[in-house]
């Protein structure tokens, strides 16, 4: 069964084209580049449903033309580069490309001097880190509350939000465009493995086109005195910051 590409279809909708509209654009940019092509409303509503999961390179490129997006950022299937830590052999980790893990970032960052939109709203926060003493990969994941005031976000972690209950985790950033950097924080639980621990550290992703998604890696220190980095990202889930939303994530994630 096919995945829809809604990724496609929002930015169709952005641009306030219908289908007809959306394949007579393409069909037009194709000209003016000298790659005649043959879009129609029949072609984009299989590349909407997902019938057709990988345009043509001619229609690639008028696609790109059309929406101002690279192709890699329009939904389309195509080999995403992963990453994930593992161990260095002196305790501590590094990354590494693997077929599994979280998802690396895409595209060209832009430089801008005030951001593309407001990032405010509850965000899914997943990392992964290597634990030496265990010698396995670990994934950390809390539901954050992310607040933009200017070019700054600042984040905190919902109370019960974690797949690790009393580990708050809190953020402070910085967006440049599609660049977001900051610190990160957070308290390990005192029941848990690290005895309330406290790890810092810098944190550097990229916004997807869509604004909803950020990802990247982070930096910090590890307890053999080595400094570690590993894959983060961050999801967006509701731009609903009201009391009732909150509750509806303030519970440990999947």
């Amino acid at each position: 069964m096919s995945t829809p590409n809604a990724t496609l279809r929002a930015v169709r909708l952005g641009l306030l084209m219908s289908q007809d509209e959306f394949a007579r654009a393409v069909r037009d940019a194709g000209q003016r580049a000298g790659q005649p092509n043959d879009a129609t409303k029949r072609l984009v509503q299989r590349w909407e449903s997902g019938e057709t999961a990988t345009p043509r390179p001619v229609y690639a490129r008028a696609l790109e033309m059309v929406t101002g997006l690279p192709i890699e950022s329009l939904g389309f299937a195509a080999p995403v580069p992963q990453v994930r830590v593992t161990g260095d052999g002196h305790g501590g980790h590094d990354l590494q490309d693997s077929p599994v893990g979280i998802p690396a970032a895409s595209g060209q960052p832009t430089s801008q001097a005030s951001p593309r939109g407001n990032y405010s709203g509850i965000w899914l926060s997943t990392y992964e880190y290597f634990s030496s003493g265990r010698d396995s990969t670990f994934m950390g994941k809390h539901y954050v509350v992310l607040l933009q005031h200017g070019n700054r976000l600042t984040g905190r972690s919902l109370p019960q939000g974690s797949l690790n209950p009393d580990s708050p985790l809190t953020l402070d950033l910085q967006v440049d465009g599609s660049i977001i950097t900051g610190t990160w924080t957070e308290q390990t639980a005192s029941e848990g493995y690290y005895r309330g621990a406290r790890y810092f550290g810098a944190l550097q992703m990229l916004v997807e086109p869509t604004g909803r998604r950020m990802a990247g890696k982070w930096v910090g220190f590890g307890k053999e005195f080595d400094v570690n980095t590993g894959p983060w990202e961050l999801q967006f889930m509701d731009a609903d910051t009201s009391k009732a939303t909150i509750a509806k994530y303030n519970k440990a994630p999947e």
